[in-house]
């Protein structure tokens, strides 16, 4: 999935990176959650998270407006672009949190994309939450 070749590749679009990294960002300043990690794939998103609201709000409110947004720069009218179900996790101790940090904000290099994870633009490891 990490290396998509094929498919919706939206997210690799800056403009719509763009859109959903601050999405993220105006969530966290309005305290839907605190936002620790993050990292933009061409066809998915990893975010670590500590909701101060339900999950199915926060989901909701990352994926439609964003949706909205993509399909303006696209050019697509009232089509789908995120998946409905969405995998979460809960983290029960400081060690399995900082190894989900350090797996999210690595994804990238994981994948072959840049060598360190400072190096990839879509991600808190070269952009730090405000």
């Amino acid at each position: 999935m990490d290396r998509a070749l094929s498919g919706p590749l939206w997210l690799k679009d800056p403009r719509i990176a763009e859109c959903v990294i601050s999405r993220l960002r105006e969530l966290h300043l309005r305290k839907l959650y605190q936002l620790h990690s993050y990292a933009l794939m061409a066809n998915h998103i990893h975010v670590l998270i500590e909701p101060q609201s339900r999950l199915a709000q926060i989901t909701q409110q990352i994926k439609s407006a964003t949706a909205r947004e993509a399909n303006l720069i696209l050019s697509r009218t009232g089509e789908q672009s995120w998946q409905i179900e969405s995998f979460d996790y809960w983290i029960r101790n400081p060690g399995e949190w900082q190894k989900i940090r350090t797996y999210i904000e690595r994804n990238p290099v994981t994948a072959g994309l840049v060598q360190n994870p400072e190096d990839w633009p879509w991600s808190s490891a070269s952009r730090p939450i405000v």
